[in-house]
């Protein structure tokens, strides 16, 4: 029997997805560039990278913290990574694992569920607020996502922890990275949430994005779930996506300074969910 890759490895099958959106670094125009013997090292192979990067995620480390006998000069790597943030790398590759996603299994889009999630974030410069369940002494940021009725996310928004859920819902029904062709009947579009959303302001933010909202608080969910097992609970799938996310140690506590580089971060976790979620034989990533 094989051996199980590691997490962190990308695997053949993975890489020729995610070759041909890698940015190409463009030369100023009218310009030559002769290289002499000795004057300095070439750049980096792309998928040494990109593997560095999934790394970096998956384990949480530092970049300091890389394996330079395995991935080299860890400064150089971070600095392509905010050079593929810039050039929209993550967000493009997040997009062709929904389309990959929707073309194999298809997206469900029938039943959507919204829930947003805190985590601490003690270095962070933008994107944070004082942590509502922490007394509000501690530093921390949101994660708001909504997801198709498998937990695959669609869309996501990074703000303070001390951002109410509802306060940015129209931005989260308004930023899914896929379009869907209108349903022809209302019936077919519901969305899930718990009680932190039936204020009328968030039940007609849901209706005006053409939804039929489902808002029920957690305990008479659990209940009714508990009355009639066979009853689906719809709303928990975005708290089981919260927790895949939470397995990319990276995104357990927010270390990153910047927005940019921690909403890269979770567009990453949401790519890889979603090619985890294509049905194929062979697994073209792991973990």
């Amino acid at each position: 029997m094989a051996k199980r890759a590691e997490s962190w490895v990308v695997t053949d099958a993975f890489w020729q997805r995610i070759e041909p959106l890698i940015p190409q670094r463009a030369s100023p125009p009218n310009k030559k560039y002769l290289r002499k013997p000795g004057a300095g090292r070439p750049p980096k192979p792309a998928r040494q990278v990109f593997e560095a990067i999934v790394y970096v995620l998956r384990t949480g480390c530092q970049w300091k913290a890389l394996p330079k006998e395995r991935f080299g000069s860890a400064s150089a790597v971070h600095k392509r990574f905010l050079e593929w943030e810039a050039a929209g790398f993550f967000e493009a590759l997040w997009k062709a694992g929904l389309a990959e996603y929707d073309d194999m299994e298809g997206i469900a889009w029938r039943w959507q569920s919204v829930d947003g999630a805190m985590m601490k974030a003690p270095l962070a410069q933008e994107a944070v607020g004082p942590n509502p369940t922490d007394r509000g002494k501690k530093r921390g940021s949101k994660r708001h996502l909504l997801v198709d009725g498998r937990g695959v996310p669609l869309s996501i928004v990074v703000t303070g922890a001390n951002v109410n859920d509802g306060k940015r819902l129209d931005e989260v029904l308004g930023a899914i990275m896929v379009k869907r062709e209108a349903p022809l009947l209302r019936r077919s579009k519901h969305l899930c949430a718990d009680a932190g959303y039936c204020s009328a302001d968030n039940l007609g933010t849901i209706k005006t994005h053409g939804y039929i909202p489902h808002v029920v608080d957690r305990r008479k969910e659990a209940d009714a779930k508990r009355r009639d097992p066979k009853k689906k609970a719809r709303r928990w799938v975005v708290e089981v996506c919260h927790s895949w996310f939470n397995r990319f140690r990276k995104l357990l506590v927010r270390y990153e300074k910047l927005e940019r580089s921690f909403v890269a971060f979770n567009h990453l976790a949401a790519a890889i969910i979603a090619f985890c979620k294509v049905p194929l034989d062979v697994n073209i990533i792991y973990g």
